[in-house]
């Protein structure tokens, strides 16, 4: 009896109409799979009610940038901008709740806002139902697009080749009004602003300072730069996949991919095996020798100490050209044959970095004369061989 009074006393709720050109935004959760690493990931999630058409964006996270990131990349694949859009109170978008229901939005948010144009609305605080659409829209969408785990090579890929799917969805005949989304949607479209003109980057800055091994904290990760800059005052600019470290005079230092989930350390040992080379002995206590496979171990264990400073200055000029794993691979493959000298070694490497261009045919110019066929005459010889002319007497 107690439960049935509480619920008597629960207020109804309002049917919400959505105009054309309005839109509402919502993370989702999701698994993938991206060069045979699985991630709990998120997608952005953006319906429209109008029509019931909708878009959604994969991430490996759930932050600003993941969400601006993927909000203009179906601006620019739409080529247009909601006039409103519908958020909850996320705390990427939201800073504070004020006293007559208005929000304080993070900066990152109200710069984005601003560039495109649109207005935003926000739901009442635990009222869920009021952004009902873009929730069932994020069901609908993990049940059809991302059911089975997708597999693939790059993420950003893969979402432009979401965005196409997503399109041919609305193919389908919306729910209750009968007539193909597609054709409610070019209604929504109508309705919706032109996407401005000039670029708009999705970044954050952020003033670090490097540890006395140079490496730089983040969103609880650590980052490597290079041991010159240990102790040293650092930026950050970072999007939702990149991390970019620069100095004081913004000069980029490293570069890494950003990390998501259980990624903890991201390093970049090319600047630091210059360090080593000339400490040749410290190596076997170093992360970066327990990271190497069990060939190349012994390979650098069994090294005279001249040929090991050697051997970390060539893969510290190979780690300037491609990742660690290519590099180790010359060392295996020539390793493996019984070839140890670094000279083949970098041979070999060059030969799986370096693409060789196609020489094209050179096409003479129209205007160098023609030439007349020369013929030989081989007739005076052949009369010669057989006797045919007199020999010559003084």
């Amino acid at each position: 009896m107690k439960k049935k009074a509480l619920h008597q006393e629960s207020h109804g709720y309002i049917p919400l109409e959505h105009p054309a050109g309005e839109a509402q935004v919502d993370f989702g959760r999701a698994v993938f799979v991206e060069n045979s690493i699985r991630y709990e990931g998120y997608y952005v999630t953006m319906s429209f009610p109008y029509s019931n058409g909708g878009y959604i964006q994969l991430f490996k996270g759930a932050n600003i940038e993941c969400l601006l990131q993927g909000m203009k990349n179906i601006f620019e694949h739409m080529e247009k901008v909601p006039t409103c859009i519908w958020f909850d109170n996320d705390k990427t978008i939201v800073k504070k709740i004020l006293s007559n229901g208005e929000r304080k939005v993070t900066d990152a948010f109200a710069r984005f806002r601003m560039h495109y144009r649109f207005e935003s609305n926000f739901c009442n605080p635990n009222s869920g139902h009021e952004k009902g659409h873009v929730e069932n829209k994020v069901g609908y969408t993990r049940r059809n697009m991302l059911v089975p785990i997708p597999e693939f090579e790059d993420i950003r890929e893969f979402n432009r080749q979401l965005l196409v799917q997503c399109d041919e969805d609305m193919q389908r005949k919306h729910y209750k009004k009968n007539v193909p989304i597609k054709t409610l949607f070019d209604e929504d479209k109508k309705a919706m602003r032109y996407i401005p003109k000039s670029e708009y980057e999705i970044y954050r800055l952020e003033k670090v300072k490097a540890d006395k091994y140079g490496k730089v904290n983040f969103d609880n990760r650590k980052y490597s730069t290079g041991p010159q800059y240990a102790q040293r005052e650092l930026m950050i600019k970072t999007d939702a996949f990149t991390v970019m470290i620069m100095d004081e005079e913004y000069n980029t230092v490293q570069v890494h991919k950003r990390l998501y989930g259980d990624q903890k350390e991201s390093m970049k040992w090319g600047p630091y095996l210059e360090l080593m080379s000339r400490r040749p002995t410290a190596l076997k206590y170093t992360g970066f020798f327990r990271e190497l496979p069990q060939t190349l171990q012994d390979y650098l264990t069994l090294c005279s100490y001249e040929q090991k400073k050697g051997s970390l200055r060539l893969l510290a000029k190979m780690l300037e050209q491609s990742e660690l794993d290519t590099a180790v691979e010359a060392f295996r493959f020539c390793i493996e044959r019984g070839i140890k000298d670094l000279d083949s070694i970098w041979a070999k490497y060059y030969t799986m970095v370096c693409t060789h261009i196609q020489v094209q045919d050179v096409l003479p110019n129209t205007k160098i004369p023609s030439v007349v066929p020369y013929t030989v005459d081989n007739t005076v010889y052949d009369n010669l061989l057989s006797g045919g002319y007199p020999i010559c007497e003084n």
